[in-house]
């Protein structure tokens, strides 16, 4: 079955439109038992989701529980979507419900991690990322790696987190956020070539953010390497004029 659940703290989910003959509550033509229309307007919810529009997720997400209730992603859905919109009581609930129809969804359980990391209880949120990856039907246990490392990471737990992300790209080499974490990691711990390599990754494969940007330009400072220093810089302020990491770089402060 198609996988519903979005990562939210990962890579943001490709925007998709809905299918045009669609209107919200009903499906043209719709048939099929319960649990197949619950599926239906759960995987419309879904991609409403990733394209911003919360109001239409949630009409979509409550035909769906009226169609089948014990359908767990649809609570699992509800969670991401109140989270977005941050009702955090109603997204923990929906997120519980779905948990208790469905204890090992990875799916759910990576989500429900984030969450908690999200709100305050890094610690509680481990759990959840280690019982997804546990779960050996999960297509993607390296983004549950990655959420460990940063929830981590907000801990102090630095050689817990570097364990993560290791873990992560060891078994896919392009999660972003692995990369990008673990080289700010080698860079702390002055290993200047692999954080190099490792941000040049990231930049690569994504769009740059401030933060990676930031890192490049300091390490290019270590490195000596004036121009590209000053290219990174001026990528930076073109593109992040109001980020912290621009404010550290007019005052000067690097590290």
């Amino acid at each position: 079955m198609k996988r519903l659940l979005l990562v939210v703290f990962l890579a943001g989910c490709a925007a998709q439109t809905p299918h045009p003959e669609h209107e919200t509550g009903s499906i043209v033509g719709e048939v099929g038992d319960p649990r197949n229309r619950a599926r239906l307007h759960t995987e419309l919810a879904s991609l409403y989701f990733s394209n911003g529009n919360m109001a239409v997720a949630l009409e979509e997400l409550r035909a769906a529980a009226e169609a089948d209730s014990s359908y767990a992603p649809v609570h699992g859905m509800f969670g991401l979507v109140y989270m977005r919109l941050n009702e955090n009581g109603r997204a923990e609930e929906s997120f519980e419900r779905a948990l208790r129809l469905s204890p090992n969804d990875a799916d759910i359980n990576h989500n429900y991690g984030w969450f908690l990391c999200q709100t305050g209880r890094e610690p509680a949120s481990i759990k959840y990322f280690l019982h997804a990856i546990r779960n050996p039907l999960y297509p993607a246990p390296w983004r549950s790696y990655s959420a460990a490392g940063q929830c981590t990471l907000k801990m102090n737990r630095t050689k817990d987190a570097e364990a993560f992300f290791e873990r992560a790209l060891k078994l896919e080499p392009d999660e972003p956020a692995s990369l990008l974490q673990l080289g700010q990691i080698r860079y702390r711990q002055g290993n200047i070539g692999e954080a190099r390599k490792l941000v040049a990754r990231h930049n690569k494969l994504v769009n740059p953010s401030a933060e990676s940007l930031w890192l490049a330009l300091r390490i290019e400072r270590r490195l000596g390497e004036r121009l590209q220093e000053q290219a990174f810089a001026n990528q930076l302020r073109r593109r992040y004029p109001a980020s912290e990491e621009f404010y550290a770089l007019q005052r000067g402060l690097y590290d």
